[in-house]
């Protein structure tokens, strides 16, 4: 069974930074992906950003990119997303998740398919204005 201990959300103000991490356990795929998404009433899901455990390859959402990194433990089971400049449309409950199609590459950019079915329990960040 897998399972995703998700932790490190809170609330913040605008600018400001917040570090997610997420442990992963009871993986068995033998290639996959692990990675965040987030969810608001308002908008909906998005997926947010991932790392393929075979590669290393990422994926970033535009929202993320140049304000979000993310990084993983040299086994893979442990990930972080280091989130800086942090706005108020980044409020939302974020979601780890793992997907065994990885971080595959669509019309030669990046993907992030957040398999719905393996995520852990959400954790909300709240950017205050």
């Amino acid at each position: 069974e897998v399972q995703l201990q998700a932790s490190g959300g809170g609330l913040v103000q605008v600018g400001g930074s917040l570090r997610l991490s997420c442990a992963a356990s009871g993986v068995t795929f033998d290639d996959y992906a692990i990675g965040w998404f987030r969810q608001t009433p308002g908008k909906g899901r998005e997926g947010v950003s991932a790392i393929a455990t075979t590669d290393g390859s990422t994926y970033y959402a535009p929202s993320a990119k140049g304000r979000f990194t993310i990084s993983s433990d040299s086994a893979g089971k442990t990930i972080y997303l280091q989130m800086n400049s942090l706005k108020p449309e980044d409020t939302a409950v974020y979601y780890c998740a793992v997907d065994p199609r990885g971080v595959p590459l669509v019309a030669g950019s990046p993907v992030w398919y957040y398999d719905y079915e393996y995520r852990g329990q959400g954790t909300q960040v709240t950017v205050s204005s």
